[in-house]
């Protein structure tokens, strides 16, 4: 039999042999933890550093012809996205958001036939576009036509119809719209000083001054999507499928193809600009004889002498609002 003596040798031997290794890997891991900190701290401190050169370089105004550095992302605000450093990201390209796709000429075709008048396609351009409230770069108006006992509702989508010949061009005395290769007709929210020519000077009321930035305003086909080979939005959103775009210049593109093989109408076409929006089933009330500019439900109301608060419920008499 072993004495206490041998245990006591066995032990020590046992907790000298597994002693060591413990304190090496003990040794070990805080070295690693401390290593992980260190470079996870720097990693931070680097992070935080460039987030807010970021922030600084996105926020400072941008001299014409130059261009920022770093752009801010998508949905960084109104101004922002008004600013000359929105046309940054194609500056690989060539400048294309300035001077748009050789070759292409793009074009909307709408079929009223497929418009239900879900205001799909307003609400969309309002959130894509950061549009303010009470104003619209396209709409759906609901109009009445024909006469009494013969009538019938009927839709008509408007927007720019980034004409061939558009009269917006020539009257403005700043120089700050004007026509791409590819047919968009843009505005520079830079350049524009909000006299509104423009807006008087086209027939389709398409235009409007912003009142954020009370400056000229209008649809430009969601030129930060098509430049990226994207839809529209609104005719991303289309429910009915109402709302195609392509390039008339392909002719194997299938709104190309659809235009030549039906036919199809534009608005106002005795004004000579040429419009470059398309419509199937366009009736002749309509097309030359278009509703007014877009307005709030609440604002018609107003002006038809009825209540227009929010969605105002009637009380009992007596009760207390």
């Amino acid at each position: 039999m072993k004495s206490n003596s041998d245990h006591e040798k066995c032990e020590e031997s046992r907790g000298g042999s597994k002693s060591a290794p413990r304190e090496e890997l003990t040794e070990g891991l805080s070295r690693r933890k401390i290593l992980s900190w260190l470079v996870g701290g720097v990693a931070a401190g680097i992070g935080v550093t460039k987030a807010g050169t970021l922030m600084s370089k996105s926020s400072r105004e941008v001299e014409p012809g130059k261009f920022s550095d770093d752009v801010a992302p998508a949905g960084t605000g109104y101004e922002f996205y008004h600013s000359e450093s929105t046309y940054a990201y194609t500056r690989k390209d060539g400048d294309l958001a300035f001077k748009g796709f050789k070759g292409k000429r793009w074009v909307m075709l709408i079929d009223l036939r497929k418009c239900i008048g879900c205001q799909a396609c307003t609400v969309a351009c309002k959130f894509e576009n950061n549009i303010p409230e009470g104003v619209f770069r396209t709409w759906v108006p609901d109009v009445e036509v024909g006469q009494y006992p013969f009538t019938k509702r009927a839709f008509l989508p408007r927007l720019c119809n980034h004409c061939e010949r558009p009269s917006c061009l020539s009257v403005c005395p700043a120089g700050a719209t004007w026509q791409r290769q590819d047919g968009i007709v843009v505005v520079d929210d830079d350049r524009c000083v909000g006299c509104g020519s423009c807006v008087e000077a086209c027939p389709y009321d398409a235009r409007f001054m912003n009142p954020v930035t009370h400056k000229a305003d209008k649809c430009d086909f969601c030129a930060q999507r098509t430049d990226q080979g994207l839809l529209p939005a609104c005719v991303e959103t289309c429910v009915g499928g109402a709302r195609q775009f392509g390039d008339i210049n392909d002719p194997n593109d299938p709104v190309t193809r659809q235009i030549r093989s039906e036919p199809v109408q534009v608005l106002k076409p005795e004004t000579g600009n040429e419009p470059r929006v398309f419509y199937i089933g366009l009736t002749d009330q309509l097309q030359n004889n278009l509703p007014g500019k877009p307005d709030l439900w609440s604002g018609g109301r107003e002006d038809a002498g009825l209540p227009a608060g929010d969605w105002l419920i009637r009380m009992a008499e007596g009760e207390q609002k």
